[in-house]
């Protein structure tokens, strides 16, 4: 039996439509070719994840600038039960610090701030000893400041800080925790004055600026500093916490709503895009970075990291190595949320790992999935 033109024509069409589906759903699976390395293995850790009613993680590898691993585990909230993915954007917690850093460096770039500006003649209102802090000290923790979560009110779970407000406590101190320059000390309240800086000397609020010169550039347009009731974050995972037995949406506390420190939202699509621009210098040339990847040196004892152990700081990154493999790489820790990005330039390697639950340590799984590329 023959088939007529008309048969055929369909019969085409059929075929085409297959073939776009198949691509669709690969596409939407983040697809990886068998032959990717170290698939198994790196399934092999986060098996205990994979649930349809239970928050998790997103994990994305990039070799030699491609993508290696990407998959999501778990689900972004537990109403919808939306699975998470390459686009679900978590709250990036204190791994904001490299965009907040960033930013102050276009600044400079700019030539609208310098290193050496002194806090005290952006925000004449500070007491004398914003005289001393620096614009270097506070991008590498080594301006004092106070902690400000320990001078804030008491506040209920319903009343937020805000940035402004952070000025506000530390503009009433009389001091600082040591002579700036002269002590490293993980400060929250630093990259919140930087936040504020940005808004100030550009001109734009933060989150504004960090969209027109870093995020459209680059194409991350999923990747927002949030604001509550001023704008949304697509594909929200929110934060979890297992308490009494269940899970319970733990995804903000009072001081989730400050910026500068930790407030960004971003998914794994956006942040293959952040980790290409800075392979790529997109932003600012390689002798402009340069002072972001070079350790602060203090005269005060060694630099310790959260964890109590030697570290090296640059703008926004730790850069202590590993294994003797050079490395880019922070973490983040808030209620209901832990990140971790872990960059070996060296070695084209980079690890994100995104969690919307308070009980995983995505540091420590990032470095067991460096071991398998660093030939540990």
């Amino acid at each position: 039996m023959g088939f007529g033109a008309g048969t055929i024509r369909k019969w085409n069409r059929s075929r085409f439509l297959f073939a776009i589906s198949v691509l669709v759903v690969f596409h939407n699976c983040s697809f990886l070719p068998p032959q990717a390395p170290h698939v198994k293995a790196i399934e092999a850790s986060f098996a205990s994840l994979e649930s349809r009613q239970a928050p998790g993680a997103a994990v994305l590898v990039v070799k030699d600038g491609n993508i290696t691993f990407q998959r999501g585990y778990g689900v972004g909230d537990l109403q919808s039960l939306r699975p998470i993915g390459e686009h679900s954007n978590f709250r990036l917690a204190s791994v904001t610090k490299q965009f907040t850093a960033m930013a102050v460096m276009l600044l400079i770039h700019d030539g609208k701030l310098q290193y050496d500006a002194r806090l005290a003649d952006i925000f004449p209102g500070f007491p004398e000893y914003a005289k001393s802090i620096s614009i270097r000290h506070l991008l590498n923790h080594t301006s004092g400041l106070l902690d400000y979560e320990n001078l804030m009110p008491k506040y209920d779970s319903e009343r937020q800080i805000q940035d402004a407000e952070v000025l506000d406590l530390l503009r009433r101190q009389t001091t600082t925790k040591f002579a700036p320059g002269s002590q490293w000390d993980y400060s929250n309240s630093g990259y919140v004055v930087l936040g504020e800086i940005v808004a100030k000397v550009s001109g734009k609020p933060f989150g504004e600026f960090l969209r027109e010169r870093i995020f459209a550039p680059l194409g991350m347009d999923q990747t927002i500093a949030y604001q509550e009731g001023k704008n949304q974050v697509p594909n929200r995972a929110f934060g979890y916490s297992f308490m009494g037995g269940a899970w319970r949406q733990t995804d903000q506390s009072p001081t989730s709503a400050t910026l500068g420190d930790g407030g960004v939202y971003s998914s794994l699509s956006d942040l293959v895009r952040w980790d290409r621009a800075l392979s790529e210098y997109a932003l600012l040339s390689e002798p402009e970075m340069r002072a972001a990847v070079t350790p602060v040196k203090v005269p005060a004892g060694s630099v310790l990291g959260p964890d109590g152990s030697p570290a090296e700081y640059g703008f926004g990154w730790f850069l202590n190595s590993y294994l003797g493999h050079p490395r880019m790489w922070h973490y983040g820790e808030t209620i209901g949320f832990r990140t971790s990005i872990q960059r070996f330039p060296g070695d084209r390697v980079t690890i994100v790992i995104l969690c919307n639950r308070g009980d995983l340590d995505p540091t420590a799984l990032a470095l067991k999935i460096a071991d398998l590329f660093l030939g540990k």
